[in-house]
């Protein structure tokens, strides 16, 4: 190593922010014009997509709790809708990546008295153990009323997360800032912005689609020169049942905004809702795709376009992560 290399070295480690050594694009994002599909959210309706559609998606999601670490740090868990245990996923169906929600809520000022540091000390080795990309929803749907973030509070834990996982030198997570799409005139989503060092991705739900609303966040993307991820969706009061009238009543509009906003990851829920003790009752339906045949073959023509990315030898590459 010549002597010019090794002062810049030394000059790096002495004077610069210490992330600045982990700064690298970990992004791990599809080219333009292709989608990551992704489908969840438990175990049992993972495996009944796959062996029903005989199609493995490019990566699964999942749910954790900064507070517990369930499923992940602790034994797979069941909250009531389906066990949740990401590592079981991985090892069945590899090349494929992970979405993980990070539940945040009534846990903010914790975070940052830093009372779940060995928690995130944990998930820091866990992310590292398994050699797959993660998209990370740091207290996913920030603004849902339901949720309760202050936005300072909520901007300052979001850093917490990113600074810590940084530090611990976890280069194969992806930050995700995820709104629940609708907007709130009076309180914009900037106000909960953690800023463009902390953010790699802009995720939105998609349920009862607002589309204007969907529209202002994605142009926010846009604006922000970050990917949009649509980072759970599924036919909420519609379902797949009655076959072609729920495919054209929702589906549509989720495909045309995937072109016309250049969406690069769909994670979509394919749950019997009314069979989860958690939802049940509650409007969200039978939103699997297997329940119907006509609304199974009208997805499978749609997800099997060259624009989605499924599991496979190369879809790493795709993605420009290394896992070595």
């Amino acid at each position: 190593m010549g002597y010019a290399v090794r002062i810049f070295l030394i000059f790096l480690l002495v004077f610069c922010d210490p992330f600045f050594l982990f700064a690298s694009d970990h992004s791990f994002i599809p080219a333009d014009g292709s989608t990551l599909l992704l489908i969840g959210q438990d175990n049992n309706t993972i495996d009944k997509y796959i062996e029903a559609t005989k199609v493995v998606p490019a990566g699964f999601m999942a749910y954790t709790s900064i507070r517990y670490g369930e499923g992940i740090i602790s034994d797979p868990i069941d909250w009531g809708a389906g066990i949740n245990h990401p590592d079981y996923l991985l090892q069945k169906y590899p090349h494929t990546v992970l979405q993980i929600g990070l539940y945040m809520v009534g846990s903010l000022d914790e975070t940052l008295h830093g009372d779940f540091d060995d928690n995130l000390k944990k998930l820091s080795l866990w992310f590292k153990k398994i050699k797959s990309p993660v998209y990370l929803r740091i207290g996913y749907e920030f603004d849902f009323p339901d949720n309760q973030y202050d936005p300072q509070k909520y901007i300052a834990a979001f850093r917490y997360v990113v600074d810590f996982l940084r530090k611990e030198s976890v280069t194969n997570v992806a930050f995700v800032w995820h709104s629940y799409g609708v907007i709130n005139p009076d309180k914009p989503i900037s106000d909960w912005y953690p800023g463009d060092d902390y953010v790699d991705w802009v995720g939105v739900s998609f349920f009862e689609p607002k589309i204007d609303d969907l529209k202002t966040i994605a142009q926010y993307a846009h604006e922000k020169g970050k990917p949009l991820m649509i980072a759970e969706a599924t036919p909420f009061r519609v379902g797949t049942l009655q076959g072609e009238k729920s495919w054209e009543s929702w589906f549509p509009k989720l495909f045309t905004f995937i072109e016309e906003e250049h969406v690069r990851v769909l994670c979509y829920i394919n749950c019997n809702w009314e069979k989860t003790l958690m939802f049940q009752g509650k409007g969200w339906g039978d939103a699997r795709i297997e329940a119907n045949d006509d609304v199974k073959e009208h997805w499978l023509k749609e997800t099997g376009s060259a624009r989605y990315l499924h599991a496979s030898d190369d879809l790493f590459n795709k993605i420009s992560y290394n896992s070595n």
